[in-house]
């Protein structure tokens, strides 16, 4: 049955990442270069295409709302004002429509969450190039590994998952939550602790 095929194949997809001692140790740097970028009063930008936008949008909104409990704010921001992109991809072709909005708005000491499945988004690669050259850090979330945007980064966590992006793109927001929580229990451990919840 098509159902039970798909939950079976996104099952072995997870436990594939869960073996993957190389991924596992790429997410824990992940967190810890996010928290730096907090502790110092940076700000983190996230950007990606069509789902890896919607997951962009996802990973902002935790941070700067809640993920589990009631807690403040943290300073994060997906790339996806429609009147920015909209006006650079007009102006300068969508390949910039990332980049300028980091070369606008990001600072020594920010970080910039680059999601792309292939791992060579055309818009997304520029934006990693432009926080190098700001001084800013840059986490990259791909499902291939050795690709443009993995050389850029800082870190890069893979999670290869077959032949299509939606595979890739599970394990992707399984991995953002993990990320939000880590900061969480970083930052905010009474979030945490046996009176608020079962860690």
């Amino acid at each position: 049955m098509l159902i039970t095929s798909a939950f079976g194949d996104a099952r072995i997809a997870l436990d594939r990442l869960m073996a993957n001692d190389q991924a596992v140790a790429a997410i824990e740097h992940a967190a810890a270069l996010l928290v730096h970028t907090f502790e110092n009063g940076g700000r983190v930008y996230a950007c990606g295409n069509g789902g890896s936008m919607s997951d962009a949008m996802h990973f902002a909104e935790e941070l700067t709302g809640r993920f589990r409990s009631n807690r403040r704010g943290l300073a994060a921001q997906a790339i996806s004002d429609v009147g920015h992109i909209s006006c650079v991809a007009n102006d300068f072709g969508y390949e910039q429509v990332f980049s300028r909005y980091v070369q606008s708005h990001g600072r020594t000491g920010d970080c910039l969450f680059a999601i792309s499945t292939s791992g060579k988004s055309a818009n997304v690669v520029n934006a990693a190039v432009a926080a190098k050259e700001i001084g800013m850090s840059v986490v990259a979330l791909t499902g291939k590994t050795e690709t443009q945007l993995e050389v850029l980064a800082d870190v890069c966590i893979a999670t290869p998952a077959g032949e299509f992006a939606d595979r890739a793109q599970e394990l992707h927001i399984k991995v953002i939550h993990i990320l939000i929580e880590l900061v969480e229990r970083k930052f905010f451990p009474e979030n945490y602790s046996v009176n608020n919840q079962t860690a």
